[in-house]
């Protein structure tokens, strides 16, 4: 199956580690993976903070880029949702019939990866070998607007030698959200405490989750207390094998 793999502008600049072990990952199961060079943001930062026109242009773009391909992928469940959530608003208000009509069939084929490794390719064992003790941080973007459910960790425990411990409270936000991190950095903060303390109580050496932004966010709280606990992306610990 060829698979176009959407990298996100935010992990291409930061984190582009990422996008390698997905391609590894997929070519490891037998499928051949294409990377859209034309690809730019999807819009969402510029959606969050009332830019809807210059929002609106960036999902013409990506319709106009990934429009033609039979799946898309993503390691950022929070992309996935602004085009799967928020592109169809976008394009009724702005009052494009023709967009709404090319989101509207190209939404259903923009999967975030447990999505596409569970129920497209029907894989929850990938190979991956990774003899650490983790857990999971669940996203608010992949509970709250993808549901992906317990794909994640149907992914992880078919992991061989890992040791995937319960996060308390898993559910809760971590308090990143984009920029309410930054404009509300005190309620952020009050937030993120909460997650890392019930990140340490697991003793896990390794947090995993399904978006680098959140990721980002908690590891630099782990990083300042110095916890000695590290973050992973969900596709750079399913890539391990060895």
């Amino acid at each position: 199956m060829r698979i176009a793999l959407f990298l996100t502008c935010f992990n291409d600049t930061l984190f582009p580690g990422t996008g390698r072990a997905v391609v590894e990952l997929l070519e490891r199961l037998g499928h051949t993976v294409e990377f859209p060079l034309a690809q730019t943001c999807c819009g969402q930062m510029h959606a969050n903070t009332g830019y809807a026109q210059e929002a609106t242009a960036l999902a013409r773009r990506f319709a106009r880029v990934f429009g033609d391909c039979e799946l898309v992928v993503s390691p950022s469940a929070s992309c996935v949702a602004m085009v799967r959530d928020q592109y169809p608003r976008l394009a009724r208000a702005a009052g494009d019939a023709g967009l709404a009509r090319e989101v509207a069939a190209l939404a259903p084929r923009v999967l975030e990866l447990s999505e596409l490794l569970v129920d497209r390719l029907g894989a929850e064992d990938v190979g991956a070998t990774f003899a650490h003790r983790v857990t999971y941080h669940p996203t608010c973007h992949s509970l709250r607007l993808l549901d992906v459910g317990d794909r994640p960790l149907r992914l992880l425990r078919a992991v061989r030698g890992i040791d995937l411990v319960e996060l308390p409270d898993a559910r809760e936000c971590c308090g990143f959200g984009g920029t309410f991190a930054v404009k509300n950095a005190d309620v952020s903060s009050a937030i993120l405490a909460d997650k890392l303390r019930h990140v340490m109580s697991t003793r896990a050496e390794v947090c995993v989750a399904a978006d680098n932004s959140c990721l980002m966010h908690i590891g630099g709280g782990l990083s300042r207390l110095r916890a000695g606990v590290r973050t992973m992306h969900l596709a750079e610990v399913l890539a391990s094998a060895a």
